[in-house]
């Protein structure tokens, strides 16, 4: 991936996206930088005061390759640029389980934003609902999609709040075998609906269980910013699926710098995979 944290320190982090270096704020950097100031000048882009402030001629997006994926990338207001590099390694898990299964499973991606781990179920042959609360992102999701050849692919694309969209589905009967989830802090629905991760999230994650195959592949649920750890994204994971064989890892979603090789922590993450399965790499 054409990614690298080139150094972070003093609550910021000096990020390559491609041919662009980016200089973020990330309020978990509570150490000394290690490269000269010379070195963070080189940012064509900067967020400060809540906004970017950008080098002459930088462009509203460009093209970034992951792998077999294209994707756009773009400046928004919430310092986000459209990936999350920490979960390249669970990108290619999902290539992996879905290309090892012998059928053609059906894969649920709530919260699915950008949409690089819809795409990466997409190129290994896997049917995908891919769904977002928001229009811009669903959007976006559609231009990687075609970015990465992947526009002819069985993608069912929803714009929904996702506890209601999974109450309707086991009405219907849907039943997924593999969910995964990015659930944020605090958010809205499309139509207004508000959602707590402390509050949302228990019920959110029983309704997947009650969606899953008889024998799934996996369930992958990554979280930012919330007072949860992953030890109890984990025992919620155990208790919910303990009527399927499988194992769960839970850890932390790290970034890990070039210049003094310190791992940099971003978030949380569980993992439910079926037994006898390929596991995430670190």
């Amino acid at each position: 991936m054409e990614y690298e944290l080139i150094d972070s320190g003093n609550g910021r982090r000096l990020e390559r996206f491609g041919k662009y270096i980016l200089n973020r704020p990330d309020p978990e950097v509570m150490w000394q930088r290690t490269l000269p100031p010379e070195d963070w000048a080189k940012a064509d882009a900067e967020f400060v005061n809540d906004k970017w402030a950008t080098k002459p001629n930088f462009p509203e997006k460009w093209e970034l390759a992951i792998n077999n994926i294209n994707v756009n990338l773009k400046l928004t207001p919430f310092k986000h640029v459209g990936i999350f590099p920490e979960q390249f390694e669970q990108w290619n898990l999902i290539l992996e389980l879905i290309t090892r299964n012998p059928s053609q499973p059906h894969i649920l991606n709530l919260f699915g934003y950008t949409g690089v781990a819809s795409l990466y179920a997409l190129e290994a042959g896997a049917k995908v609902t891919h769904l977002d609360a928001s229009r811009p992102a669903i959007t976006w999701f559609r231009e990687n999609q075609a970015l990465s050849g992947l526009s002819d692919k069985p993608a069912r694309i929803i714009i929904d709040d996702a506890i209601k969209f999974t109450a309707r589905e086991i009405k219907r009967g849907v039943k997924y075998d593999g969910v995964i989830m990015d659930p944020p802090v605090y958010g809205h629905g499309p139509n207004g609906e508000k959602w707590s991760f402390v509050k949302d999230f228990p019920l959110l994650l029983d309704n997947v269980t009650k969606i899953l195959t008889e024998k799934p592949l996996f369930v992958i649920i990554n979280a930012y910013a919330v007072s949860t750890s992953s030890t109890s994204l984990s025992n919620m994971l155990l208790d919910k699926l303990k009527e399927f064989k499988g194992n769960i890892i839970n850890g932390e979603l790290t970034l890990k710098e070039t210049s003094a090789k310190r791992i940099l922590s971003t978030g949380i993450y569980a993992i439910w995979q079926a037994q006898n399965t390929p596991k995430l790499q670190r």
